[in-house]
């Protein structure tokens, strides 16, 4: 009993990878499912449109040709999802992580002065990103749901918790300590729940799992994968997964995730470090009940840029052809592209900024558009890594990447260029799976310490830095002045009079009152 099953639960697919005993890949099936955009800033996805995914792909899996000794989940962390307990039934579609619909409640939390105190008991900001504000807004906009939730007849879960689940038929209702971490309403000094979290967001207790480490014994699968049962032993939030996966166990060792949005994680150890530069603070990891430490910078829009590109301005067919496009230009001629479509993250944190692309002219083409999207991500990736250097006061040598744009050669070394250090891609890339064989392996004793993923990391290629100063400069500075046009305008749109307000309300109330047909007419005649 040698193999482990890794169960990636993404944001736009699954992927179920099978490991050997010494980690190497050796069976992958991979599967998009639907996003859902029904208004504006609001992201939803469909529970049983994902778990009917998880089966297909596990049904691409000959189990009889591997000894499975466990399985091990990672997840798209703080997407929230409630469900009867009785049918496991969920009660709301899953509410994204890049969701924004509780950015105003988010504001006047932050106006009332509170954020300082959730901040340091969970390392995170006052934002809709974190899966508290969605638990809020589901419990109080399904009917009954509330008044359910405190007689304890629905559970809340990250998708982890979700899926564990459905596996077990409904016998553990458990999470680890890495998604807790996620949900603002978790404790990181105690690893409790938090009393006062709970009171301040009105969410009953009894919807919430039990927090274990990131390498337990989760509870046993049913014989839906393969008519054999598998006990589950590891779990991990992507970005905490891929940081394991990447050998990151070491203080000031730091990886950057590129999937559907960016992640860089810095491992500080035992110490817990507080930012002030809009980064986050959260467990990496817990084993055997001592917490591991990192600072992280979190980018909403990476591959989720490219996915924009190819789905809605069907300006490419696949991801690929971006760095075809980037190639034929000497230069990005001035065009910026700020993929704001959900707001800004670290360092910004502006939950009410939209998507930008400056520098536009005459003659700007598809491949000046297809470029700026690629270089938004490294110029995010700057600003995540500068924060965390004036964070922590590391010097930084490396970076590990991973996630599926790093196969893009261009990028890499547009990202070295930009960020002025080395950046390492190993020869596996979907460290994320690979983080959670790790806690399956150690909970399963395949593998004897964590320290036994550093000296079996593999680097791939490395990219160096080879633009000059002054041009590495003047990149940045254009990056800058497009976010601060993006930011400005946010700010203007916020700072608008009540009575505006009330005039363009009325104003399209009218409008949308009147016979289309007379309105045309009169339009005309004027």
């Amino acid at each position: 009993m040698d193999h482990i099953l890794s169960i990636d639960q993404g944001t736009t697919s699954s992927r179920a990878v099978i490991f050997d005993e010494i980690g190497t890949p050796i069976n992958m099936v991979q599967q998009e499912f639907s996003q859902h955009f029904p208004y504006q800033g609001w992201v939803e996805h469909d529970p049983e449109e994902i778990w009917t995914g998880i089966k297909d792909i596990l049904k691409g899996i000959n189990f009889s040709k591997f000894n499975l000794a466990a399985i091990g989940i990672t997840n798209q962390r703080e997407t929230t999802l409630i469900w009867e307990r009785s049918s496991g039934k969920p009660i709301y579609p899953a509410i994204v992580w890049q969701d924004r619909r509780t950015a105003e409640y988010c504001q006047n939390l932050k106006n009332s002065g509170i954020e300082f105190s959730v901040h340091q008991k969970t390392g995170l900001m006052l934002d809709p990103y974190f899966s508290a504000t969605k638990i809020k807004w589901i419990l109080d906009n399904v009917s009954g749901a509330r008044e359910r939730a405190k007689n304890g007849d629905l559970a809340f879960g990250t998708i982890d918790t979700f899926l564990i689940w459905r596996l077990t038929n409904g016998r553990s209702h458990v999470t680890d300590a890495t998604n807790a971490s996620r949900t603002m309403l978790f404790n990181i000094l105690t690893q409790n729940w938090d009393q006062e979290l709970l009171t301040l967001f009105d969410i009953p207790e009894a919807i919430l799992p039990e927090v274990l480490d990131s390498a337990a014994e989760f509870g046993v699968s049913e014989d839906l994968l393969s008519g054999t049962v598998i006990p589950i032993r590891g779990v991990a939030g992507d970005q905490h997964a891929s940081t394991i996966g990447q050998g990151c166990t070491l203080p000031g060792m730091l990886k950057s995730t590129y999937g559907t949005g960016c992640f860089a994680m810095l491992n500080t150890g035992e110490e817990m470090k507080y930012s002030n530069e809009g980064l986050l603070t959260t467990p990496a990891y817990r084993l055997d009940g001592k917490v591991t430490y990192a600072l992280e910078g979190s980018i909403f829009m990476a591959g989720a840029t490219i996915q924009w590109l190819r789905d809605n301005l069907k300006i490419i067919q696949n991801a690929s052809d971006t760095e075809l496009l980037a190639q034929e230009l000497n230069s990005n001629a001035g065009v910026y592209l700020v993929p704001a479509f959900v707001g800004l993250g670290t360092p910004y944190w502006e939950p009410d900024a939209r998507a930008s692309i400056t520098g536009l002219g005459r003659d700007s083409e598809i491949a000046h558009i297809a470029r700026a999207a690629l270089e938004s991500v490294a110029y995010q990736t700057f600003d995540l890594i500068a924060a965390m250097v004036r964070d922590s006061g590391l010097n930084i040598p490396s970076v590990r990447v991973d996630g599926g744009m790093t196969q893009n050669n261009w990028l890499m070394q547009f990202l070295a260029n930009v960020i002025d250090i080395t950046v390492e891609r190993p020869t596996f890339i979907e460290t994320t799976a690979k983080g959670a064989f790790v806690l399956a392996a150690l909970q399963s004793n395949i593998l004897n310490s964590i320290s036994d993923v550093e000296s079996a990391w593999i680097v791939d290629k490395s990219f160096e830095s080879d633009i000059k100063e002054s041009q590495r400069r003047q990149l940045i500075d254009g990056w800058q002045q497009a976010v601060d046009s993006v930011i400005g305008l946010s700010k203007f749109k916020s700072s608008k009079q009540p009575n505006e307000d009330q005039y363009y309300s009325e104003i399209g109330k009218k409008i949308a009152n009147e016979n289309l047909d007379d309105l045309m007419s009169r339009l005309m005649d004027d």
